[in-house]
């Protein structure tokens, strides 16, 4: 049941793969410049007062965090979703005819 998959839908799912990583890592960008940017006003606005830049570097540094592993650790196709891509393919290429 298992078909090699041709050059095309290889550059594709490399391609995809390639848009999983430049988005994490743009993602990245932003938490950094964004909380460089907080941590800078905190310092020179408040005097040193009550560290408030913490609760949004935290918080969005657990999306970060999820944001990651979806991109670098989850991100394996399982067998189950093989057999239902090939089923929804299958499906298209009917509803061609």
């Amino acid at each position: 049941m298992s078909k090699q998959m041709s050059e095309d839908e290889i550059y594709q799912r490399a391609r995809k793969r390639v848009e999983e990583k430049k988005g994490f890592f743009v993602h990245l960008t932003v938490y950094v410049v964004v909380n460089c940017v907080l941590i800078l006003i905190w310092a020179f606005a408040a005097d040193g007062g009550f560290p408030w830049f913490l609760f949004p570097l935290c918080g969005w540094g657990i999306g970060i965090i999820f944001h990651f592993l979806g991109v670098f650790v989850f991100a394996r196709e399982t067998s189950w979703e093989r057999r239902e891509i090939e089923k929804e393919a299958e499906r298209l290429r009917g509803s061609k005819s």
